[in-house]
């Protein structure tokens, strides 16, 4: 088989993270499911069938997760809840029964203890983690593990407790550290792990297994994508299928295959577990809405002002158009339009990295949400993004119009 997955030791790859995004060119890849499966897009059916997919499915992966870096191995020995929280895993109330939360509650369930993340998997309530436990000897013994679509594209309301509660899928898990979850496996070396643990929470590298530079990007939003198109923060696909089979093939190495010629890969991991659940797949995305902004969290009146800004002098609307705010895919941008660059640490331009080296203007719903900002994170609140934008573009915003511009956005 061909790629990085035969030289795991030089180059682990990496959890599903980057970027589950969508296009509004979605028409043909539907056509083709219907005449295959003989469903919509808009079938419950079919969007029930993506919901299970998105949350459980692993496409094989466990032949990575397991059988190459031994996580299973890790988890049943040394990953405790409270370690697991730690790192921005969730648990799924849901999917507790009522003895295990009054356990929590009580404390005569441990969370200190590896054997209760086990209980956990056994019960499918770590979000993204999919477990196979078996039971040998009279005890519960985690004997494969791998990971889903929900890993990096959900949360939880944290109504239980911090990193317990309902879910929230489409939600961008901004507390999960990815690089620190891989870097637990004892297959790779510490260089490695030393570039896995420097990414942080919320952070992803999906170029970093095919061309060994680092330069991690933020976890997107996988919500309210319904009709927008160029996926991903450099529009290298037209579609969300684009997208999913990248992750799903080349990330969270499932069994499939990935060709893009206009970087020259081609990745061969067969029997295809992939491609007949991305019509499904991308219609239960499609279906997720944008949070709306809670009630009480912007000026509603400053907002009106903000919206001005936004059409006039702040000169948004020149690229974030219409009510998707983007312009894509007619118009992709070129590094030196985008503020968000240079990018921190000394690291190579992300575009540079991309199919297009360009970049797509990111669609702006939710944005209350899903700080950090810019797809480095190189601003961490609105009011720095406002700023970084009124510096490098020369707008000569006044403090009032700032102020407004930001509750505005708050707003979306």
């Amino acid at each position: 088989m061909r790629h990085r997955i035969a030289n795991v030791s030089s180059r682990a790859r990496s959890v599903v993270i980057t970027t589950v995004l969508v296009s509004c060119s979605v028409v043909a890849l539907v056509a083709a499911c219907n005449q295959t499966m003989g469903l919509s897009a808009n079938d419950p059916a079919l969007i029930a069938r993506g919901k299970d997919i998105f949350r459980f499915d692993t496409f094989g992966d466990e032949t990575f997760w397991s059988d190459t870096l031994r996580m299973h191995e890790v988890i049943r020995s040394a990953v405790d809840p409270t370690t697991a929280l730690s790192v921005g895993l969730k648990v799924d109330t849901d999917s507790l029964p009522p003895a295990v939360v009054q356990g929590i509650q009580n404390g005569s369930i441990s969370l200190t203890s590896p054997a209760t993340t086990v209980a956990l998997l056994k019960l499918n309530a770590v979000v993204g983690v999919k477990g196979t436990v078996t039971t040998l000897n009279g005890q519960d013994v985690l004997t494969r593990v791998g990971i889903t679509c929900a890993l990096c594209h959900s949360t939880v309301d944290n109504s239980f407790s911090a990193g317990i509660g309902k879910r929230l899928d489409g939600w961008p898990n901004h507390d999960l550290n990815p690089g620190a979850i891989i870097a637990l496996s004892s297959a790779l070396t510490p260089a490695q792990k030393a570039v896995y643990n420097s990414w942080g929470k919320g952070k992803y590298d999906a170029r970093y297994n095919f061309d060994g530079l680092n330069g991690p990007s933020v976890i997107p939003p996988a919500y309210g994508l319904n009709g927008v198109s160029s996926i991903t923060y450099t529009g290298d696909g037209a579609e969300l299928a684009y997208w999913n089979r990248y992750v799903a093939v080349t990330q969270m190495h499932g069994h499939g295959s990935w060709v893009e010629p206009r970087l020259s890969e081609n990745v061969q991991n067969p029997p295809d577990m992939v491609t007949s659940k991305l019509a499904a797949l991308q219609a239960y995305q499609l279906s997720i809405q944008s949070p709306p902004a809670p009630t009480g969290s912007f000026d509603a009146t400053a907002a009106a002002r903000g919206r001005v800004v936004f059409d006039g002098a702040g000169k948004c609307a020149t690229c974030h158009l219409g009510t998707l705010f983007t312009d894509a895919p007619g118009r992709l941008h070129s590094p030196t339009e985008v503020v968000g660059e240079p990018e921190p640490n000394g690291a190579p331009s992300f575009a540079s990295r991309s199919a297009t080296k360009m970049y797509r203007s990111t669609p702006l719903r939710g944005l209350w949400q899903h700080a950090p900002y810019f797809h480095n994170g190189v601003s961490t609140t609105l009011d720095a993004v406002v700023e970084l934008y009124n510096t490098r573009k020369t707008l000569n915003l006044t403090t009032q119009q700032k102020a407004d511009l930001v509750q505005y956005l708050k707003s979306l």
